[in-house]
């Protein structure tokens, strides 16, 4: 029996809103692993919780992406404490970074964070992101960066999380990974999903000498990636293609 097949539905238990945000998420985690962003256990996606109470939904600690189903995901509150009866518990380094941008930015409904090689390489060169494929002229605008401080256990980190990433919708963590926020999943993995791009073509451009765009190309780009995060537009046509996709794959996310 798999792990998905042994958890209890609790769709019952909450409000189909909630629930809705749940298959979302739960499908968000099997689009990353689909893609082979994930990293074992570690890495976290997070949604927030409609209501005053400033709940939000994460991964169990222990399963992985390709297991994360509707009624497996955790909520929490914005101190870490379970909220709703689960036999799972939650990473600390993922409280510590998602609770910090859902507490400051109420446009992130969604945060999403990973570590995958090629995003960890860009973070650790100096110059981090350059602007020399399409994909990193549409995301250069939105990136912010942040500097390592160890494991994110730290609380005290949250301050320095938040003054970073500002408004902006993708934060480089430096030396560690990609982040990306977004009004709902569909915009957070559209976002995380270019910039992954960018950072592979990165790595792979590295081993010749680049051919920088004119400036005049820099300037256009960045009026013409304003439409990629604004919900509504391409989220639109994407996120229904991909969960199509994931449906015929495998659709025990929605459990």
């Amino acid at each position: 029996m798999s792990a998905a097949e042994e958890i209890k539905s609790v769709k019952d238990m909450v409000s189909a809103e909630e629930w809705q945000l749940r298959v979302d998420l739960a499908a968000t985690y099997r689009l990353i692993a689909m893609h082979g962003w994930d990293d074992m256990i570690f890495t976290h996606i997070s949604v927030r919780v409609p209501g005053p109470e400033h709940h939000f939904l994460i991964n169990p600690y222990g399963m992985l992406f390709e297991e994360i189903t509707a009624s497996s995901l955790v909520k929490i509150d914005l101190e870490g404490n379970i909220v709703m009866d689960s036999p799972y518990f939650v990473n600390p380094a993922g409280f510590t970074i998602h609770s910090a941008i859902h507490m400051a930015r109420e446009d992130a409904q969604c945060v999403l964070h990973v570590h995958t090689d090629d995003g960890v390489a860009v973070s650790a060169q100096k110059d981090g992101l350059l602007p020399i494929s399409q994909n990193s002229l549409l995301v250069r605008s939105h990136l912010a960066y942040h500097e390592y401080e160890g494991v994110a256990l730290n609380l005290d980190e949250r301050e320095r999380l938040i003054a970073d990433i500002g408004d902006k919708n993708l934060l480089m963590l430096r030396n560690h990974g990609t982040l990306a926020v977004g009004e709902n999943c569909a915009m957070a993995f559209i976002g995380i999903y270019t910039l992954e791009r960018a950072c592979s073509q990165q790595v792979r451009a590295m081993t010749g000498e680049l051919n920088m765009p004119p400036q005049a190309a820099l300037d256009v780009t960045v009026d013409q990636s304003q439409a990629l995060f604004k919900a509504g537009g391409i989220d639109l046509l994407a996120w229904p293609a991909l969960i199509r996709k994931l449906d015929r794959t495998d659709p025990s996310y929605r459990n």
